[in-house]
């Protein structure tokens, strides 16, 4: 069965059309709160949100679809997605859900869904889910008198916030660093300062005043030029920027350079590595992820595994295969011993940790590796429907890989969230890879 709701990272699109409809979400929640359910006991389901105007719309319908199964709903109000995970099993939930699009405009929406043990749905499972909403589910409902009961949770951000400050080691503070925060406008607005502050920074605070429209708006970890600006204007020591839903990380050092996941993961995997942390001999990356760091794993005695793009799936190899870290260039950071999915504050408090233990800058500590030239092109699509099957497409893609030969590499994947082909090449030379590139693209503009 072809999955008609779910992508990459659960649903996710514009607000007020298919699939982020009200009746849609209403749907989820039933077919959620059925599959879920064990009779004899109350279930019970945590929802939390970003700051997307669409969320109160998007609550509102999961809540009477959840009710109407007979589960017990707990609103959590605006709190990262690592919170929920992590209030999923806190609050021995069976099932957590996060309403937000990530880093996507304001105007999209978007439902992730947990298990109790705090692991993002299988694809398996989404399936499930979809051949429920897809069938009539009237006889199936909670009868009268097991109708679940919600009501909105004060106060558990703060229990978060405790759990972040918990991982890192008892001995160390920030005290004397200068940081500035790039909230985004979204989740992560009260959680991010307030933690950083109570482990004695001096923080400078930016884009933490949400309005239902502007959560990464010309902000956070899509667009960190303005957290560049400040860092500099402020002489901080480092500049942390987080996406939407704060499950995203990008960083900036004292010098006002940027750091992406890639880095982020050498600076971990390095000092993990040292203190005899680091399980499962390496990372776990994905496709994506710069030539670079591998090789500089390999320097280490380290391994990097791949795999598709989307954090799930790094988590599910992490699951596998024994690692305790792993992520994505674009800031994803998985760090299995604290949590079951990407968190951008617990992250870049391991960075933090580094640079208090080492002494060092952070211009000092992340010079670990010097990227291979990555080029990545976005190609808008009116249908993701059999691109990467036309003949001229083909053809081109084959030439493109002999053009880079064995010194490079070609990631050609449609998007899980827009409509949009992302070609991504990757070696020495960056003038081949343009031209690689260039070459692709002129057949999928002729298919």
């Amino acid at each position: 069965m072809k999955r008609k709701y779910f992508g990459t990272d659960g649903m996710r699109g514009c607000a007020n059309h298919f699939p982020m409809l009200p009746e849609v979400a209403m749907k989820i929640g039933m077919a959620v709160g059925i599959l879920f359910r064990d009779k004899g006991r109350h279930n019970r389901v945590v929802i939390g949100k970003d700051t997307r105007l669409s969320g109160y719309m998007l609550e509102n319908a999961l809540v009477a679809g959840f009710t109407a199964a007979g589960i017990d709903v707990f609103l959590l109000g605006p709190v990262p997605t690592p919170a929920v995970s992590m209030l999923c099993r806190s609050l021995r939930a069976d099932i957590g859900v996060m309403i937000s699009a990530s880093h996507n405009v304001f105007s999209d929406n978007g439902i992730k869904l947990f298990g109790p043990d705090g692991f993002k749905f299988s694809d398996k499972i989404e399936l499930e889910i979809e051949k429920l909403m897809e069938s009539d589910m009237t006889a199936l409902l909670a009868d009268k008198r097991n109708i679940g009961r919600a009501k909105r949770v004060e106060g558990d951000i703060y229990r978060y916030i405790e759990y972040a400050k918990r991982t890192m080691p008892r001995a160390v503070r920030l005290d004397g660093l200068r940081i500035v925060v790039d909230c985004a406008n979204g989740a992560a607005y009260k959680a991010a300062p307030l933690a950083l502050w109570e482990l004695g920074a001096e923080v400078i605070t930016i884009n933490d005043k949400p309005d239902g429209t502007n959560i990464n708006a010309q902000c956070g970890s899509t667009c960190p030029s303005g957290l560049q600006k400040k860092v500099d204007e402020m002489r901080a020591d480092v500049g942390i920027a987080l996406d939407g839903d704060g499950d995203r990380l990008l960083m900036v050092d004292e010098k006002t350079r940027l750091l992406d996941g890639d880095r982020i993961m050498a600076v971990i995997a390095e000092s993990w590595h040292k203190s005899g942390r680091l399980i499962g001999g390496g990372v776990v990356a994905t496709i994506m992820s710069n030539l670079g760091l591998e090789r500089f794993l390999a320097q280490c005695g380290l391994k990097l595994a791949r795999t598709n793009v989307g954090d799930r799936y790094v988590v599910d190899y992490m699951q596998k295969h024994g690692f305790n870290l792993g992520g994505e260039q674009s800031g994803h950071i998985v760090l299995s011993d604290f949590g079951t999915t990407g968190d951008g504050l617990v992250s870049a408090l391991q960075v933090l940790g580094c640079m208090k233990e080492t002494g060092q800058n952070l211009s000092d500590l992340y010079r670990k590796f010097e990227p291979v030239p990555q080029i990545l092109r976005n190609i808008p699509l009116k249908s993701k429907a059999g691109v990467l099957e036309q003949a001229l497409v083909q053809k081109a893609v084959v030439e493109a890989e002999k053009l880079l030969g064995k010194n490079g590499r070609l990631v050609i994947r449609p998007s899980g969230t827009e409509p949009l082909l992302r070609i991504m090449a990757e070696g020495d030379d960056r003038k081949i890879l343009e031209e690689a590139i260039a070459h692709i693209i002129e057949a999928v503009e002729k298919s």
